[in-house]
């Protein structure tokens, strides 16, 4: 692979953004409603008394600016936990990292009433169950710092079935009437869409990245290990604790609005590094434009694959991933990855 310069850097980010400039489009353009391209077209540049402008300004728009801030912040995350694990199979959900975040959050819309507690205090809450599970996962890493496939594999699945189960069980105990909307939390949506909630979400990511960029080189030398990384001059530890409290900041904001998307973490990182190379100078950014773009086209699928009732975008993101995963995880038990 040729040599990292500004203007690889450039030209690979530019045809990345053009994706999501297309996949944004795509995802305005295309839904149930059976608005022609021209309606579309008419509604963007201003025709606002019309059915189509409500529409696509009300409905569309917001969505799909939700949909690219959750599928950025889980990208960026998974780039962030794989190489700060240094494990290909670390990834947000697959961790359990999101399911923590989930917990966190039903708990208070579930018992938060009780105590005076309202929807403003979710995010937060969603970010500390992210921060409590990391704490956990690491105590289970143990001084080593690294963890091997399987137990990524036995963490997260039994971590993730664990908080599902106390999900639910909270839902049951407050009284929620709606197991549709619990029902969505699991398995992830990004269709209760509104402006300010896409706003918050582009504000953690913003904040992680503002993080992880000057990093980058630091997570490059990391890779080689730890001790080399500080012979190096890198300070591993402070790295270490900055990035994976950033990267649960955007996971929690993430699984805040829009609940257990899987699979966004581990497939946009690793097919943007068998494209672009492993630089982590050019991979972050890279895995938010690529996350964004991944989610945004899944999400328009899910609304329009079944023409009238649409699916979660976790499910297809799932469909999306499963496969992946199996493929990645019998490329890693090989030595390959």
């Amino acid at each position: 692979m040729s040599p990292l310069t500004p203007a690889r850097v450039t030209r690979n980010l530019a045809a990345l953004a053009a994706t999501v400039l297309v996949a944004v489009f795509a995802g305005v353009a295309l839904g149930p409603s059976g608005l022609t391209p021209g309606e579309v077209a008419a509604a963007l540049l201003g025709d606002d008394a019309s059915a189509a402008a409500d529409i696509v300004w009300r409905v569309r728009i917001p969505r799909v600016a939700l949909a690219a801030a959750v599928g950025a912040s889980l990208a960026t995350a998974g780039v962030l936990f794989q190489a700060i694990l240094r494990n290909p199979l670390a990834d947000p959900y697959i961790l359990g990292v999101s399911g923590g975040a989930a917990l966190a959050g039903v708990a208070v819309l579930a018992l938060g009433g009780s105590f005076g507690i309202g929807y403003a205090a979710v995010p937060p809450a969603a970010f500390v169950g992210a921060i409590a599970t990391l704490l956990g996962l690491l105590a289970v890493v143990g001084p080593t710092g690294r963890l091997s496939t399987h137990t990524v594999l036995l963490t997260g699945v039994v971590f993730n079935a664990f908080a599902s189960a106390i999900i639910v069980f909270l839902a049951s105990l407050s009284g929620f009437e709606d197991g549709g909307s619990i029902f969505l939390w699991l398995i992830g949506s990004v269709s209760d869409a509104r402006a300010d909630v896409a706003g918050w979400v582009v504000l953690f990511l913003v904040v992680g990245l503002a993080c992880a960029l000057p990093m980058a080189r630091s997570l490059d030398l990391m890779a080689l290990g730890e001790e080399s990384a500080s012979a190096l001059g890198v300070d591993a530890e402070r790295v270490k604790r900055i990035l994976l409290v950033s990267a649960s900041l955007m996971v929690g904001a993430a699984v805040a609005v829009a609940g257990l998307i899987g699979f966004v973490g581990l497939v946009v990182p690793h097919l943007l590094r068998l494209v672009l190379g492993p630089d982590h100078r050019q991979l972050v950014p890279a895995a938010a434009l690529g996350g964004a773009a991944f989610l945004v086209v899944c999400d328009t699928v899910a609304r329009i694959i079944l023409n009238g009732p649409e699916l979660p975008v976790g499910a297809v993101t799932a469909l999306a991933g499963g496969p992946f995963f199996l493929w990645l995880l019998r490329r890693s038990s090989r030595g390959v990855a």
